[in-house]
């Protein structure tokens, strides 16, 4: 377990949100899942959510902004100066879906879609600094993307954020870390996904930790949602993905028991 009360590195991936549909069924299903509890984000934020593991904040929910996009959960990175990423973005190849704006005095942020159309969120944070709790039940504890075009994604990514990878060895894997610019802590991951079925864009999978994976699983099924990978043993640990109620994708993983 590890709780965070300072604003994350610049590169780090340190935020998940969700825009759904219905937003009373999102909660209930997390709620089920994984124990959420929920505080509004106030009241110009138009029903956005912060979800709450031990009284601080995991992840955010909201209703859409745009009811044809699809439910998914994005993934934020840490900026130290949000305006000057996002034109990094924009010299790297990649496009602003929306450009920076201030979210009251929570932080400044941009949407962005990388060279490979994985769309992906810049955070610069304010008074919210974005996960307060990671690697623990119900808690952000990973961000990866999945992509065709692999080495084009990790040009764009060290362009931008600096990043250095660590390439991973697995039998018919092609996967590498990244490693944040300044200490090369290991961050986020980028891999070639070959088995993307056509028409599905490139994306951020959002990962999240569990003390028993085949209890979150089964619960996630209990609850109607699909499991797209099955329970599966693997070296990095024993995880699933799941597909929610409204089409929304993420992964869970291992982690030890927290005794907090």
């Amino acid at each position: 377990m590890s709780t965070r009360i300072s604003s994350w590195p610049a590169g780090t991936p340190m935020w998940v949100d969700l825009g759904v549909d219905d937003l009373p069924a999102a909660k209930a299903f997390y709620t089920e899942l994984f124990g959420w509890d929920y505080t509004s984000g106030g009241e110009d934020a138009g029903g956005y959510l912060l979800a709450h593991v031990g009284g601080r904040a995991v992840a955010g929910i909201g209703p859409k902004q745009d009811p044809s996009m699809p439910t998914v959960w994005t993934t934020f990175l840490a900026s130290d100066d949000a305006d000057a990423t996002a034109e990094k973005v924009k010299a790297a190849g990649g496009q602003l879906l929306a450009p920076p704006f201030d979210v009251m005095d929570s932080g400044r942020m941009t949407i962005a879609a990388d060279t490979v159309g994985a769309v992906f969120g810049i955070w610069q944070a304010g008074t919210h600094i974005g996960a307060e709790r990671v690697n623990e039940h119900g808690s952000l504890c990973w961000n990866e993307l999945h992509t065709r075009d692999y080495e084009p994604a990790q040009d764009f990514y060290a362009e931008v954020f600096g990043f250095d990878y660590q390439d991973i060895d697995g039998e018919d894997m092609v996967y590498s870390t990244c490693l944040r610019s300044g200490d090369g802590r290991e961050v986020a991951g980028i891999h070639h996904d070959t088995q993307l079925p056509e028409g599905v864009p490139n994306y951020w999978l959002t990962w999240f930790a569990s003390d028993d994976v085949s209890q979150t699983a089964d619960a996630a099924e209990q609850l109607g949602a699909t499991l797209l990978m099955p329970v599966t043993d693997t070296p990095f640990g024993r995880m699933t993905i799941v597909q929610g109620l409204q089409g929304d994708v993420f992964g869970v993983i291992a982690v030890a028991p927290s005794t907090d």
